[in-house]
């Protein structure tokens, strides 16, 4: 081991895969520090529901060990039923949605009258479908951590290092910089709304994992997928998460603005769902109007994760690496296992070695890359003042963005 190894691993975000990874260096006694661009954890609202697949809760199985995992999981949510029940937004009844079933998604759907249409399987521990709200899930990995992060610091680039990880989400510009620009986002040009509201909200549902669709619109198709959880469903303190996706040109920020958050956002969201069945209404109604936030639908290069010339010292995870559409939870999922593979092999190598971020890279895009398959065959400058941290990688700071996707996982 060189005394490269003994320096400190240096992370850019502290999202959900920088967070975990950060995890694995303190179990295996590897100082490393972290640089957030947002001023706290709770700095602004944390986005929807995240759904763990058995490779996500292996993952972070693997970095926790069986004390902190156990902590972990009892605060996951577990839903009965193995995927999603779909309910047609105008009639409020259960119907085969084509998504599911198979079918033309340029069909109109029609109610058949059945409880039940799902055909994706989204059940993992105990035949369970298993979720935890992104915030949640960062409070938990980010315990014991926080001596190590630096906040409103954020990371524009890097200059000579010892090792840097890019996990700072969507337009990484640590990314940006070791792939050469290989790794790129691209617009779908399709937009969505994260709401919230009291369990009560969701009597007229039950328990499961429902997508609610509207293909009513002349503009496009609408919908809504939550997920009720039995154990919760009765206490009003708590509150279950929506997350609304549409075509593009469905929904519309003002000037595009996706940062914007409250009474625009669910306003909006309101007026789309405005002639959707009663007992889908509470869900609008009873809002809690301060979570409500836009997201842009992005994802990178379709065809998997590309390859660029290998930085012996640097490299990427997360989003930063391969955002995803959000279909199926594969890019939380994905993330975690970044989160692992990285950690292993750091850990193994005391800190670093000659070829363990090419290794890293090497087995990251063969999973990422197949996740990244998963939608198609299914359901259709730097700026500011330096940061020289005197530990060998100097990271080039600005001031704080809006910008809501960075640091996503």
């Amino acid at each position: 081991m060189s005394a490269i190894a003994r320096k400190p691993i240096l992370i850019a975000g502290a999202g959900v895969s920088s967070l975990l990874l950060a995890q694995a260096l303190r179990r295996a006694s590897i100082p490393f520090r972290i640089y957030e661009r947002d001023a706290s954890i709770t700095f602004r609202a944390q986005g929807y529901r995240l759904r763990l697949s058995n490779e996500g809760l292996d993952a972070i199985e693997a970095v926790l060990g069986p004390e902190g995992f156990q902590k972990f999981w009892d605060v996951c949510g577990k839903t009965g039923g193995v995927g999603f029940s779909s309910i047609h937004a105008i009639t409020g009844q259960p119907f085969n949605d084509p998504l599911t079933a198979g079918q033309s998604i340029n069909k109109k759907p029609e109610p058949t009258g059945e409880s039940k249409g799902p055909t994706e399987t989204l059940a993992s521990r105990g035949g369970k479908v298993v979720g935890i709200a992104r915030g949640e899930m960062r409070k938990q990995f980010i315990d014991g951590l926080e001596p190590y992060i630096h906040w409103s610091s954020q990371v524009t680039g890097y200059e000579s290092t010892s090792v840097g990880v890019g996990g700072e989400g969507l337009y990484s510009r640590v990314a940006d910089q070791v792939s050469e620009g290989k790794l790129k986002v691209y617009d779908t040009g399709a937009r969505g709304i994260h709401g919230q509201a009291p369990t009560t909200a969701f009597n007229g549902l039950g328990e499961g994992v429902w997508r609610i669709v509207d293909d009513s619109k002349p503009d496009g198709r609408v919908f809504i997928i939550t997920n009720v959880r039995s154990g919760d469903m009765d206490d009003p303190s708590i509150e279950f998460g929506w997350t609304m996706g549409a075509q593009p040109g469905v929904i519309n920020p003002p000037n595009d603005d996706y940062t914007i958050t409250g009474t625009v956002a669910a306003d909006i969201a309101k007026e789309i769902t405005k002639n959707w069945a009663p007992n889908l209404q509470p869900l609008f109604a009873q809002m809690n109007t301060s979570e409500a936030a836009f997201w842009k639908i992005t994802c990178s290069t379709p065809t998997g994760v590309p390859e660029w010339k290998n930085d012996s010292r640097v490299t990427v995870i997360g989003d930063a690496a391969h955002s995803m559409t959000p279909a199926g939870g594969i890019g939380a999922n994905t993330a975690v296992q970044d989160s692992a593979l990285l950690g292993r092999l750091l850990a193994e190598a005391g800190g670093w070695r000659d070829g363990v971020t090419a290794e890293y890279e090497k087995g990251m895009r063969v999973y990422a890359s197949n996740a990244h398959a998963y939608p198609q065959k299914g359901p259709k400058i730097r700026v500011g003042h330096e940061v020289n941290n005197a530990e060998g990688l100097r990271l080039l700071e600005s001031e704080p963005s809006a910008d809501p996707e960075e640091g996503a996982a």
